[in-house]
């Protein structure tokens, strides 16, 4: 029997849903452009955002972890406003006839906060520097009806191309179970992982992952 604190799919299944990620990312990245719409969070725009936060919470962790594990991961997850203020967040739209559907949010950070949302402990607004330290990749949420279609990927490239323009040589993340395979296929490596401990002894696992920026 698996201990409790195992990942529920082996590291060779993760390799097999990357491998798999890859070669599907970049024709997903070219639909998504085509189809959806960006632009910065405003602070309206909060509450349909822990809306959309909320159902992806609940829906797309389902195959990874147990009730009390979401349950758990919910306290280094959420929103974090300081990004929305920072004019670092943004809401990507799939435009029907009349309406504009927000079908995922993200962003990117220049503060030394990797993970976490507004009520989370540990928190810390400092800079980073760009020459010497990473900046971060943040709040990255698809609609449970809107995965597979390329919004995270087309999250990543806005957040790292805002993040390039800024100086930044590298990015960083903090990752939970289910987004490993995606932040994989798109370049990025675990570095470390940070492992909180909740009642009971159920844990929550946050994946520290890296990529290099390129100079394009």
């Amino acid at each position: 029997m698996a201990h409790k604190n195992e990942l529920r799919l082996d590291r060779t299944e993760y390799n097999l849903l990357a491998c798999k990620s890859i070669l599907s990312l970049q024709y997903r990245s070219m639909v998504a452009q085509s189809t959806f719409s960006h632009r910065l969070a405003i602070l309206d725009d909060i509450p349909a955002i822990v809306h959309l936060m909320k159902a992806s919470i609940a829906e797309n962790m389902k195959a990874f972890l147990s009730s009390a594990e979401i349950e758990i991961a919910q306290a280094t997850m959420g929103l974090d406003q300081t990004l929305i203020r920072d004019k670092t967040y943004y809401i990507i739209e799939y435009r029907s006839t009349n309406k504009a559907v927000l079908v995922g949010c993200g962003g990117w950070s220049f503060r030394k906060t990797l993970y976490g949302g507004d009520h989370s402990p540990g928190r810390d607004d400092s800079l980073q520097d760009p020459l010497f330290e990473p900046a971060r990749i943040r709040a990255m949420y698809t609609h449970p009806q809107w995965t597979r279609q390329g919004v995270g990927s087309l999250l990543l490239s806005i957040g790292e191309e805002a993040a390039r323009a800024a100086g930044f040589l590298t990015i960083e993340l903090g990752s939970t179970i289910p987004g490993v395979p995606l932040y994989q296929s798109c370049g990025y490596i675990e570095v470390g992982r940070d492992i909180h401990s909740g009642p009971d002894g159920i844990q929550n696992v946050i994946v520290r992952m890296s990529k290099r920026l390129s100079s394009e």
